[in-house]
């Protein structure tokens, strides 16, 4: 079926829709993701929420879909566009198509379009509103969606417990990865999984040794109303931010946010980590970065920095048990050379124990 991709700048790109939506129009923030592969995480990425993802890669769908890469229970993407992505796949874990199983979501797959051209528009003129729709004449409406109530609508609402381990880490929930939650248990960590909004008190309650504040969709800035909440419970325990996570450290820490021209996402973004000189090549998925200038008389450094365009990727605290990092050490998709962060996390975790039994 023909449909068509209408861009907020006025671009009209023509393809065809290989899923059966029930939907006659579907709107988003366009971005592009530059892997090869990873997109079955890619498309249950809480972070992607009500964004329409186009895949430079040309060839998407070859693997399938199996029942093992989610990282959450369902697809969080408002719609899919390919430039080829209707081949048979023929990995021996694949359990559906990439369109079979959009089609179950009912959400669009929109293949043969100027994929190149449609990315080349977003790194000139940023991420921006788009439609997928059969109708052969739309005007886009400028500005993006309200992003406000993502991060409630990927939120856990109840308190889950995961692993049987000796540290006990408290997970703020803003859209975490599934993988993010493995990789802990992995490291032999009881976790507990709370809505991004529990209080300091009851975070306490909960006796952590540590916490992380996980990855998430939208503007950091829609949270400033928890700041001070946040700014309490990473004071007070040793703490680890991922992505939106590393946003809001710096934010309620005293320093600022801006908005990226179209962000960082994919598999192959070099690192450095300027403590220990070594680079790695990271997984990412971030409009937002933080600004490096605001963190002058915060007590944060910079710790991880990239080397494609020198943007902040990590902060370490001065003095308190405090670091993140603005990609995915748990490198679902992607190279998992940065995974031997959660180490560092655990031992500072340690560290901090042994020097409160110091001092009791």
């Amino acid at each position: 079926m023909k449909s068509y991709l209408y861009l907020e700048n006025g671009s009209v790109f023509e393809g065809e829709l290989l899923t059966k939506s029930t939907e006659k129009t579907i709107t988003g923030e366009i971005v592009f993701f530059t892997g090869m592969t990873g997109y079955q995480e890619v498309l249950t990425d809480p972070s992607y929420k009500d964004q329409i993802v186009i895949f430079t890669y040309p060839l998407i769908g070859n693997y399938g879909i199996n029942e093992h890469d989610f990282e959450s229970k369902k697809p969080h993407v408002a719609g899919v566009i390919v430039y080829e992505g209707n081949m048979s796949h023929s990995h021996y874990q694949a359990k559906y198509s990439l369109g079979e199983y959009l089609d179950k979501w009912n959400i669009p797959l929109l293949s043969h379009v100027d994929t190149r051209a449609v990315v080349k528009n977003i790194r000139q003129e940023g991420s921006m509103q788009a439609v997928i729709t059969a109708e052969e004449k739309y005007t886009v409406v400028p500005g993006l969606n309200g992003l406000s109530a993502h991060v409630a609508e990927v939120s856990t609402k109840v308190v889950e417990s995961f692993g049987e381990g000796d540290k006990h880490v408290v997970m703020m929930d803003f859209g975490y990865k599934k993988s993010i939650l493995d990789s802990l248990v992995e490291q032999g960590c009881r976790v507990s999984v709370v809505p991004f909004d529990t209080e300091f008190e009851q975070i306490k309650d909960l006796k952590p040794d540590g916490i992380l504040l996980s990855n998430g969709p939208g503007d950091p800035k829609q949270l400033e109303y928890l700041l001070g909440n946040i700014k309490k419970i990473i004071t007070n325990f040793p703490t680890m931010g991922i992505c939106l996570g590393h946003q809001l450290t710096a934010l309620a820490l005293g320093g600022n946010t801006k908005k990226m021209l179209f962000g960082h996402r994919g598999a192959n973004q070099p690192v450095v980590d300027l403590k220990t000189k070594k680079v790695y090549m990271s997984s990412q998925n971030h409009s937002y970065e933080v600004d490096e200038p605001s963190l002058q008389g915060t007590s944060l450094q910079v710790r991880f920095r990239n080397v494609n365009d020198n943007t902040v990727e990590g902060l370490m605290h001065e003095d308190l048990p405090i670091f993140t990092t603005q990609y995915h050490p748990e490198a679902n998709p992607g190279p998992i050379e940065s995974s031997l962060l959660f180490n560092d996390f655990l031992q500072m975790i340690n560290d901090y124990s042994g020097r409160e039994k110091a001092y009791a």
